[in-house]
């Protein structure tokens, strides 16, 4: 058991002082120091700094760590030619990251604090560094194919990597299912992916309205799209429409990432099944996508998280600098309950979509703590301070035990 008496405690957003934690694997009482040295009189007294804040572990649900090699090879600016440019790099993106160069990107997100993270994986060459990572990690093994022809075998290869990702056996580790995108899944592919999700309670995430070229693609089979899939895969028609893509979801709640194209429509189809929105404003500013609607999200009823993509379309994996450039891109919100809603949805909010039991500093709560060196005494801006400065991250503790 561990005792620890922070200055200041941030579960999420929610500001105590003058209170202890207990905790061992989880969180087993919050109180006064001397109530809880005389509950538990062997407990190990952690100190901290003279400024110091304990928060939950941050929670990133989307990453993508096979092409963490990039740094200027891709093109930016708008999806297509940030596409193109994946296309023609591939072999040099892939051949370049190997494993240490993807353990390095698992170790920048635990050094910013995050201690869970959902790691899209379409080749399973992360396979091993997921399963070695010092945080929690949810393995989604992606389904990607719209031709009908190759679905049998395309399937194989998604079952052949699943059935790898189940066959890891350590605790915070657990396989999920991605389908990658509307456009680029047939649908064949994608009910059998989900049936196999549901009969087996597995966490299922995917692309959804990513970029204006997908959106006009699924809805008017015109546009940018239409020569990339004439040219590489002979395809005049899209696969779903954005319509149909939603209705294959039906009765299987799950993270879809971006949405900055979604209409009220299917905001509301979205809301109605129990899906959640990742939103990556990082990766949408980089890809030339636009910013996602949050007053449109909310009109609909349509929750959402907090998620960084990977180093193909970012520059870091760090959701504190994706919350702070958050913070900057949606200037219509008051600055205060915006910063407040973007850590909880970076913190209980994911956990609580992710199927998790930690995200908040409560008793029962898995003990997924970040101790950081505030330097000064907070105020009630603490959250918008957070965001601003990030602040020294003195411990890192991820089921009772710290981490480094």
């Amino acid at each position: 058991m561990k005792i620890i008496t922070p200055e200041t405690i941030l579960s999420p957003t929610e500001q105590l002082s003058g209170m202890s934690i207990a905790f061992d694997t989880h969180i087993r009482a919050i109180g006064q120091l001397h109530e809880l040295l005389e509950q538990f009189p062997e407990a190990e007294f952690i100190e901290t700094p003279l400024h110091s804040m304990v928060m939950p572990g941050l929670i990133n649900p989307h990453v993508h760590l096979e092409f963490s090699g990039n740094k200027s090879t891709l093109k930016y600016g708008s999806f297509m030619e940030w596409l193109y440019s994946i296309i023609e790099n591939r072999e040099e993106l892939i051949g370049n990251c190997n494993e240490q160069c993807m353990a390095k990107a698992c170790d920048e997100m635990l050094k910013n604090g995050i201690t869970t993270f959902g790691a899209v994986s379409s080749y399973a060459m992360d396979l091993e560094v997921a399963a070695n990572a010092k945080q929690k990690v949810i393995f989604f093994n992606e389904v990607i194919g719209s031709q009908a022809t190759m679905a049998d075998t395309l399937y194989d290869d998604f079952m052949s990597r699943l059935e790898a990702s189940q066959s890891v056996q350590r605790e915070g580790f657990q396989a999920a299912i991605a389908i990658h995108s509307p456009y680029s899944v047939h649908p064949a592919l994608i009910k059998r992916a989900l049936t196999h999700a549901t009969k087996h309670n597995l966490v299922t995430s995917a692309h959804y309205m990513e970029s204006p070229a997908e959106k006009e693609w699924l809805e008017t089979n015109n546009g940018a799209f239409q020569p990339f899939f004439k040219e590489f895969l002979k395809q005049e028609y899209s696969v779903n429409t954005s319509k149909e893509f939603l209705e294959l979801f039906i009765g299987k709640p799950t993270l879809m990432t971006h949405v900055v194209q979604a209409n009220d429509e299917e905001l509301q189809e979205i809301a109605k099944e129990g899906h959640s929105v990742i939103h990556c404003p990082i990766s949408n500013r980089l890809l030339g996508n636009g910013a996602i609607d949050l007053d449109k999200l909310d009109k609909n009823g349509v929750s959402w998280v907090m998620g960084t993509d990977g180093l193909s379309s970012n520059y870091a994996l760090d959701l504190l600098e994706e919350m702070k450039i958050a913070l900057f891109t949606h200037t219509d919100r008051d600055l205060l309950p915006l910063a407040k809603e973007l850590l909880s949805n970076a913190t209980i909010n994911s956990a609580k979509v992710l199927g998790m039991n930690t995200g908040e500093i409560a008793v029962g709560r898995e003990a997924d703590l970040l101790v950081i060196d505030l330097e000064d005494t907070p105020s009630e801006q603490l959250p918008v301070h957070l965001l601003l400065h990030g602040y020294n991250i003195q411990h890192i503790y991820i089921n009772g035990n710290e981490v480094t």
